[in-house]
């Protein structure tokens, strides 16, 4: 019995693995602002088992990810940005269906979440 659970647990460790490294790469998509206006944005990924680290280009500029998480199918980062001496968090939170993710993203503290979707990137 014991083995059996051992062998279900690696497998489902592997199966994690194996989507997780499936978001590498770049992803494209139209990204909610003020006011309903959206802007172009790129995000590129790289996964190191469950961590998610790369970038985000945008109306922002280039920023970091920051405090990037995968579980199965699940993403999770931060990015931070100076407006006018003060800086700003924004989390966002996203599901992986295939070549395309549905995300949110929020203030820290503020505001409603807002959904888009980005799609794998053929570049």
């Amino acid at each position: 019995m014991k083995t059996m659970i051992r062998m279900a647990c690696s497998l489902g460790l592997l199966l994690t693995v194996a989507i997780a490294a499936d978001i590498s790469g770049k992803w494209t998509g139209d990204m909610p602002g003020r006011g309903g206006d959206t802007a172009p944005t790129t995000f590129t990924f790289k996964v190191d088992g469950e961590k998610l680290t790369g970038s985000m280009t945008g109306a922002q500029g280039e920023m970091p990810l920051q405090e990037g998480k995968i579980a199965g199918n699940q993403i999770s980062f931060s990015t931070t940005f100076d407006a006018g001496g003060n800086s700003i968090k924004i989390l966002y939170k996203g599901t992986l269906s295939g070549d395309q993710m549905k995300m949110t993203r929020e203030r820290e503290g503020a505001g409603q979440p807002r959904e888009f979707t980005i799609k794998r990137s053929g570049t």
